[in-house]
């Protein structure tokens, strides 16, 4: 049988009756900011960039863990790297976006409005562009650099998932 016949989705429903229960531990494997801007109750912040798999199991001993994400793509590698054996591992079918769809609560934080950093790093990722750009056609040839280095780091973002300018603002000042 593949790995993937073993990861099993749960819905937003099933889970919130699993966690009321007692019988299941929530996985959010968002990186930190995520998790901050925006979570289920009870979740634990696991990031995936961080992720231990042999430490999680001894935490959460004999209770089905669920992982989520966003949407889903990186609760189903975390479940893929904490299964063990024959046994199943659980994921949020469509993370908290299909939770929040399902009626269910999330927290927020209560102070004043902020952008995510997401967004941070596209205003600031589109500045650099336009800057080196600009300065390559008025300035100098070589600020042309700029507009490339960004494009690349955005290409790398896009195809790892890790994100340097979403860590860099993350630790920001505002952002705390």
């Amino acid at each position: 049988m593949s790995t993937e016949s073993k990861l099993v989705d749960v819905s937003p429903d099933l889970l919130a009756e699993w966690l009321a229960a007692g019988e299941a531990v929530l996985v959010d494997v968002r990186e930190d900011f995520e998790h901050r801007e925006e979570r289920i109750d009870d979740a634990v912040s696991r990031p995936l960039s961080k992720f231990d798999a042999d430490a999680l199991r001894r935490e959460c001993g004999g209770k089905r863990v669920v992982f989520h994400c966003r949407s889903g793509k990186r609760s189903a590698d975390a479940a893929g790297r904490f299964r063990q054996g024959d046994g199943p591992a659980f994921h949020l079918a469509g993370g908290i976006d299909a939770w929040k769809d399902a009626g269910l609560p999330v927290t927020r934080p209560v102070s004043g409005a902020r952008l995510p950093v997401m967004r941070q790093v596209q205003i600031a990722a589109g500045s650099l562009v336009v800057i080196g750009v600009v300065g390559g056609l008025t300035v100098s040839p070589w600020l042309f650099g700029v507009a490339a280095f960004v494009g690349c780091g955005l290409m790398f973002a896009g195809i790892t998932g890790w994100c340097g300018m979403a860590k860099l603002l993350a630790v920001m000042p505002w952002n705390r």
